[in-house]
This record gives C-alpha cells, sequence and structure tokens, in this order.
C-alpha cells in the first residue's frame, strides 16, 4: 500500500512539472478596430428653406383724416387701378368746414376789391394834388393788407378743399388688395391702415432665414419652387438681405427676386434651395467621434506601432451622418471609426491595413 501511494506521487510531480514547461501565458490579442483615413474633400452642401411670395412693392393705405367709414368698394384679392375710389368716410364736416373757407375767400375778395378801388382813388386824387402823399400812403397799405387776407383766405380754401378729398381712400397704383383692417360703420382715425396694396410687376420670395445659415458664403444663385408643385423651379437670386435681426423670431428676412411673368401668384407657399460655395474639409461619420475633457476628440491610430492615441478636435458643422472637422485632424490620419468605446491610450490595436490606404 505504501508503494503504491509512493508511486502515485511521484507519477503527479511528473505532471506538475510538465505543466510548468517555459514560455508562461500567452498575451492577449490586439484588439481589432475599423479605421478611415482623413482625407481632404470639396464640400458643397446646402439647403432649402419656405418662404412666401409678396409684391416688390406693397403699400400700406390709409384716410388722412378721422371719420365714420359710409362705404367700402373693394374686397381682399381684387385687382384696382391706379386712382379708384376703394372707400369713402363721412364728408359733412369737411364739407362745412369747406364752406366756412369760401365764405372767408368772398369775403377777403370782397375787402381787396374795396381796397384797390380807394387807392387808384386817392392815386388820382394825388396827381390833381388834390389829396396828401400820407392819404395815399394809407390807402396803398390797406391794398396790401387785403390782399394779404386774400392770399391766406385763398390757402384756407384750398386747404379745405384737399381735406374735403382726403374722405375718399383711392389706390396709388395698379395692384391687388391684400388686406383688409376697416369696415362699413367703423370710425377711422387719420393713418389708420385700411387696405393694403400689393403693386403689380416684379415679385420678391420672402423667407426667414436663421442667421448660421449666412456663416458660409452661397454659390450663386438658387432656385425657387411651388411647395404644391416642385417640378416647376425658376432661378432666382438674392434681392436684399436684412441687416437686423427679428427680435421675435430671431430670423434674418431675405428677399430673393422673382420675375413679373413668373407663373407664382401672390401668397403662393414656396420652396427656396441654394447651396454653399464648395469648400476642402474633413469629413468623419458619427461613430469615429469621442469624448476628451468633456470636448469632441477622436482616435488616432500610429500607422508605425499601431499605437491608438486621443485628440481632441474643433468640429465646423454636423451633417446626416456626419461632422466636419475644423481642426485637430490632418489628411492622412488613420482615424478608428469602429470598436472606440473600450480603447485605452497607447493600446495596440488591430485593422484592416488595406482600409487605411
Amino acid at each position: 500500500m505504501r508503494t503504491i501511494l509512493v508511486a502515485t506521487a511521484i507519477v503527479c510531480t511528473i505532471g506538475l512539472v510538465s505543466c510548468s514547461e517555459p514560455g508562461g501565458p500567452s498575451e492577449p490579442a490586439a484588439r481589432q478596430v475599423g479605421v478611415v483615413v482623413a482625407r481632404s474633400e470639396p464640400l458643397s452642401d446646402g439647403g432649402s428653406l419656405t418662404g412666401e411670395v409678396r409684391a416688390r412693392v406693397q403699400t400700406d393705405l390709409s384716410f388722412r383724416v378721422s371719420g365714420k367709414i359710409v362705404e367700402r368698394l373693394v374686397e381682399v384679392g381684387q385687382s384696382v387701378k391706379a386712382g379708384q375710389l376703394l372707400a369713402r368716410i363721412d364728408p359733412e364736416e369737411q364739407k362745412a368746414d369747406l364752406d366756412v373757407a369760401a365764405a372767408n375767400l368772398q369775403s377777403a375778395e370782397a375787402q381787396q376789391t374795396q381796397a384797390q378801388l380807394a387807392f387808384d382813388r386817392q392815386q388820382s386824387l394825388f396827381r390833381t394834388q388834390v389829396t396828401t402823399r400820407a392819404a395815399l400812403d394809407q390807402a396803398q397799405e390797406a391794398l396790401l393788407t387785403a390782399q394779404a387776407s386774400t392770399k391766406s383766405a385763398q390757402a384756407l380754401f384750398e386747404t379745405a378743399q384737399d381735406t374735403l378729398s382726403y374722405t375718399q381712400l383711392k389706390a396709388d397704383a395698379d395692384g391687388v388688395i391684400t388686406a383688409r383692417n376697416a369696415e362699413v360703420g367703423q370710425v377711422a382715425q387719420a393713418a389708420q391702415v385700411v387696405f393694403t396694396l400689393a403693386h403689380d410687376g416684379d415679385r420678391d420670395a420672402v423667407f426667414e432665414v436663421v442667421e448660421s445659415a449666412f456663416l458660409r458664403p452661397i454659390d450663386g444663385d438658387g432656385t425657387v419652387a411651388l411647395l404644391s408643385d416642385p417640378s416647376q423651379k425658376i432661378t432666382a437670386k438674392v434681392r436684399e438681405i436684412s441687416p437686423t435681426i427679428d427680435s421675435s423670431t430671431g430670423t434674418i428676412r431675405v428677399k430673393v427676386a422673382l420675375s413679373s411673368d413668373a407663373p407664382i401668384p401672390l401668397g403662393a407657399p414656396v420652396v427656396g434651395k441654394f447651396s454653399y460655395v464648395p469648400q476642402d474639409v474633413i469629413q468623419l461619420p458619427w461613430s469615429a467621434m469621442t469624448s476628451k475633457g468633456g470636448k469632441p476628440a477622436v482616435w488616432i491610430v500610429d500607422p508605425a506601432s499601431s499605437a491608438v492615441s486621443v485628440r481632441a478636435i474643433d468640429v465646423a458643422g454636423y451633417e446626416t451622418g456626419s461632422f466636419v472637422v475644423k481642426s485637430g485632424v490632418s489628411a492622412g490620419d488613420v482615424v478608428v471609426t469602429d470598436g472606440t468605446k473600450f480603447l485605452r491610450p497607447g493600446e495596440i490595436v488591430s485593422y484592416v491595413k488595406e482600409a487605411s490606404k
């Protein structure tokens, strides 16, 4: 029995010795990652905006005097001609003022006529040495005063005539009524907008654009198409960019010129498309982005040692499925795009060499 135990111990010892042959434990295999080589490529993206068609020239029409509206002759959407009567307010007060001005003018003219006769008589008497120079001068002064009173009365009469004409609201140009802000029976105040008139002629497509859209220069003209029929595209040129930002919307108003013969009606919703001037940039897929100190970064592979390091970057813009690198990555850098979550600085990785060429 003792002999058997000794033999068993010898066999176990030999087995343990055979298990501890030189060579030690094998090292773990390098982590397999996906990579892409950074390349500088031209980017000429753009965007699309929704706006509406408006007249190039649009005016707000209002009465110059206050009064009760007694007649309205046009509706929204109606075409009108220059000088056409649009509405009328009660003219009784203005007519009374005109009658008073006419009576004052007649009185002043009668006084002027009387002063003229008196002056002529004094001149005749002065030639025959019947009257004095003082009497002649007094008659001349009375005539000048009467003439000035007549001119003043004439001006007041003409002003009363103009005021009476202000009770009629007329179109100042050919166009289309696009808005109405008063009704019959309403008391309209002077300068209160009653109608909005879109003048005939060239038209604009008006867009409300966020300020960031102008951070890059726009490449030439854009296109405008009806929202209901995108197949009909019209080449359009930016005519005006507002220098201020709308405080309520945070946008900038942009007006794009449309030809007067463009088949787009007023008020129609349109889509405008534009492109930026092409520029060489480095674009990387979303999967390549990581973080370093709370800032965007990417993992860079050293082709010589296959070691990775994390590098902070500045992002110029975010696109669908990719982002544009402003700085931090140069053309030719090998960037990890797949398997970035478990990497650590200095780690040796394995990747397909062909993908880095």
